[in-house]
């Protein structure tokens, strides 16, 4: 028998009443905001480049695939790194997620990494492969997948994705 959340459904409601009570809209708030300018030019250039799949499952549907840098975007020191398509994976949605939060990374060799932090049991449930690697990867991507590594990927050993 499945657990059941311990938080009842009208907790959440009244929990977000009383942050929202001095707001003139419950729901809605004006927000003024830094938006990525570019970022549509990169996904059409990464949708290009990885001929609109992901360039590790081969996914091919592009309204589901991420344009995912793989040195983030707040780190880069450039417009031109930013925008750099070799500084992007074209990736499916749970890759991305994997791949941004540290979780995944690859190698020089683009075989994909995988954080020791990760189980078994979730890299099963989440599909991950042992044998994906990113296909047609360039030595220009390199340098930016040595910055993940070093600087995203969660751990210091990885282990790979056979284990």
């Amino acid at each position: 028998m499945a657990a059941h959340a311990r938080t009842l459904p009208n907790r959440v409601a009244d929990a977000f009443r009383q942050q929202t009570a001095d707001l003139p809209r419950a729901t809605e708030a004006e927000r003024r905001v830094i938006q990525r300018v570019g970022q549509d030019l990169f996904r059409a250039a990464l949708l290009d480049y990885w001929q609109g799949r992901c360039c590790v499952t081969g996914l091919a549907v592009p309204q589901l695939l991420r344009a995912s840098h793989i040195k983030p975007w707040a780190a880069c020191a450039s417009d031109d790194e930013r925008l750099d398509v070799f500084n992007g994976l074209l990736l499916a949605p749970h890759l991305d997620a994997l791949f941004d939060g540290g979780w995944i990374s690859f190698a020089q060799d683009g075989a994909l990494l995988v954080a020791e932090a990760l189980s078994p049991a979730s890299r099963a449930q989440l599909g991950v492969a042992p044998n994906w690697q990113i296909r047609v990867l360039q030595s220009r991507h390199r340098d930016y997948l040595v910055f993940h590594r070093v600087q995203v990927f969660r751990a210091a050993r990885a282990a790979d994705a056979t284990t």
